[in-house]
């Protein structure tokens, strides 16, 4: 007669990924605004330490911080649902299935997450563009927005709802790409790490995980990135996703992939940091499941 042996494991809880991004974006904004001004530039004048020297000393310190509120909405929006959709399903098939899900199955839901996540982060994403962008423009063109929810309402008011959702189907895509990128990509290397056996579940194997994830994100998603964050910031002198790929691509095929070291050590840190506070989270925080074997 055999011995059952109860084990315990523990679960994320649907907002965790909300709450590790807003963590980790608080300690990346810095990068993503340098990132910003680096796209937004016609052409390749400034490198990253000269941008961020350029913004400290027109503007001190704290301009580096300016649209950190429209980060944290954008993470609670788009970042929250991405990871509430994967997670969610990937428990409940893992559990239904007793193993984890095939490698194709994770990258199909994670980009149905984050082409629905990257939709409804589009209005926060948009003005966190723009608020970042304001420190670069001189004073008389500024928008000073006071913080996120300013920014959207007086989109809103003053150039209607269709503006507030320009570009969604690029952050949609880009979203999707980001989060194939991220969340099936940490989820495979996690579970190869484990399957070694060298390391068990622990701070070690998901500083590794989410390197790789990191990695991946950034390569997939920069000729996005590029043209998303162009569109977003336009002043109508595209008329649409193509014209404004066709434009980029005239400057050679090195322009999709402007600031991608910025925007590398912007992704993969934040990718690192979030996955790092999303396992601490559901270790001492998430739901607690026994099963027995």
């Amino acid at each position: 007669m055999g011995f059952e042996v109860m084990t315990e494991k523990r679960i994320s809880r649907w907002y965790f990924g909300g709450l590790a991004s807003c963590a980790a974006a608080c300690c990346t904004h810095p990068l993503d605004l340098i990132k910003v001004h680096l796209q937004t530039q016609q052409e390749v004048k400034m490198r990253m330490m000269g941008m961020a020297l350029r913004v400290v000393r027109s503007d001190g310190v704290l301009a580096l911080y300016s649209g950190l509120s429209a980060s944290m909405c954008r993470q609670l929006t788009y970042s929250m649902t991405r990871f509430a959709i994967y997670e969610t399903v990937r428990d409940m098939v893992a559990e239904r299935n007793h193993g984890p899900m095939p490698f194709y199955q994770k990258v199909l839901l994670a980009s149905f997450g984050g082409l629905i996540g990257g939709f409804i982060g589009t209005p926060a994403d948009m003005v966190n563009v723009r608020m970042q962008n304001d420190v670069k423009l001189p004073p008389e063109l500024r928008r000073n927005y006071a913080h996120a929810l300013d920014g959207v309402l007086r989109v809103w008011r003053e150039e209607g709802i269709r503006k507030l959702f320009s570009g969604a189907s690029m952050a949609s895509s880009r979203g999707a790409l980001v989060s194939v990128g991220q969340l099936s990509c940490y989820d495979q290397a996690k579970q190869l790490v484990l399957g070694t056996g060298v390391l068990t579940d622990n701070i070690a194997t998901h500083f590794i995980a989410s390197l790789i994830a990191g990695g991946c994100a950034t390569i997939l998603c920069q000729p996005m990135d590029v043209v998303k964050t162009r569109l977003m910031n336009s002043k109508g002198e595209y008329r649409g996703v193509m014209h404004c790929l066709t434009d980029t691509a005239t400057l050679g095929p090195q322009a999709f992939y402007k600031g991608l070291v910025p925007a590398g050590i912007r992704l993969i840190p934040h990718t690192v940091l979030t996955f790092i506070f999303l396992e601490q989270l559901r270790l001492y925080f998430g739901i607690r499941v026994i099963t027995s074997t």
